[in-house]
């Protein structure tokens, strides 16, 4: 199949949406990225409802995994996807309809003017309806993330970036769960690559966060205990 890609710009990239249960939102994120001619990637975390279904409905390729391994492994598998089909750069956004799809088009254009490696997208200049507590936790652990990365990044936990091919190449993620966002940030940046915030709009219906504020609050500071560990020794 051939993908339309003259009006995207010259970046070869497709979209990598990881999931887990999100059968109700998924096609309408799919269906306006297929319509504008991406290829989009969804990596099915071993969803009980019926996610891959109708994200094959709507043109997407899904990727599979028989249980749940976490948003990490999903990332993982969809960017070694990328990178045997020869895409320049891979957009990643969440499956639950927090980001507009006509976003995709946005940070391709300025990834295509910009020396940056990595663009992320930066909601925290549009707080207005993001949860209070969702507000604090960005603000902690940006500022936490900014200063292990050397750069600053303002949300670091927005799950709306490009990441360039040369990018992908290098890192060597380790993790499988939510810290694999912050894992990639901060590879990125010890191995020199520059990191771009964009500034975005982000929707919040209601939806509930797949976060579990126990476990993976204790997974995040492990894996930062970790990391002061690695850049003392």
């Amino acid at each position: 199949m051939v993908y339309v890609q003259a009006f995207l710009g010259r970046m070869r990239t497709c979209i990598i949406i990881p999931t887990y249960n999100e059968a109700k939102t998924i096609g309408s994120i799919v269906a306006p990225l297929r319509e504008q001619g991406y290829e989009v990637v969804v990596i099915d975390d071993g969803s009980r409802d019926t996610t891959a279904q109708n994200a094959r409905q709507q043109g997407a390729t899904v990727l599979a995994n028989r249980v749940n391994q976490g948003k990490g492994a999903s990332l993982i598998k969809g960017f070694r996807y990328a990178l045997e089909n020869g895409y320049e750069a891979v957009i990643t956004m969440d499956g639950d309809g927090q980001h507009l799809p006509e976003d995709a088009a946005y940070f391709i254009r300025l990834a295509e003017h910009s020396q940056s490696d990595v663009l992320i997208g930066n909601r925290m200049s549009r707080t207005s309806k993001m949860p209070v507590l969702r507000i604090l936790t960005n603000l902690f652990m940006s500022w936490l993330l900014s200063v292990f990365a050397g750069q600053r990044i303002p949300d670091t936990q927005c799950g709306l970036r490009l990441i360039k091919k040369a990018v992908l190449e290098r890192v060597r993620l380790t993790t499988t769960k939510f810290e694999t966002d912050s894992e990639l940030l901060i590879q990125a940046a010890r191995l020199g690559f520059k990191i771009e915030s964009v500034p975005i709009k982000a929707i919040y219906a209601g939806e509930k966060s797949q976060i579990n504020p126990i476990i993976d609050t204790l997974r995040f500071i492990r894996f930062m205990a970790r990391q002061l560990w690695t850049s003392r020794n």
